[in-house]
């Protein structure tokens, strides 16, 4: 949306300068000179008319410039919030692990309730795994 917005401003720019450079004379004919060649004759009307589309069209490449801009510092905080977020729950999870290992001492050398299968190593936390993160 960013790019489509900035070719438009930049095509609509570029197509009302050419014009305005190419018809300086000021005949009372108004026939238009694009690049060396003669595409239409426009009455006062149409180069009115023609304005006010042009004029439009910028406006729209703008805005669409503007919101893509905001759109990118959006997702940008939104990314930062997530990032953040997943930093102190993995913050927690570790704080939450080392009580539970703190917490019952000589576990992981007791083996009384727990069969070979389904013991942990001693020193072995669970990883959280988030999504695009290794």
């Amino acid at each position: 949306m960013l790019v489509l917005g900035l070719l438009l401003m930049a095509g609509a720019a570029a197509f009302a300068g050419l014009l305005i450079a190419y018809n300086l004379s000021g005949s009372p004919d108004y026939t238009v000179t694009l690049l060396g060649s003669e595409p239409f004759t426009i009455s006062t009307l149409g180069a009115f008319l023609g304005g006010i589309a042009l004029t439009l069209i910028f406006g729209l490449g703008m805005w669409m410039l503007l919101a893509g801009t905001v759109l990118a510092r959006h997702r940008g905080k939104k990314r930062r919030s997530e990032r953040e977020t997943a930093r102190q729950a993995s913050a927690e999870r570790d704080a939450l692990a080392g009580r539970l290992e703190g917490s019952h001492p000589g576990s992981s050398t007791d083996t009384g309730n727990e069969t070979a299968g389904h013991r942990r190593p001693a020193g072995h936390r669970p990883r959280l795994r988030l999504h695009g993160h290794h």
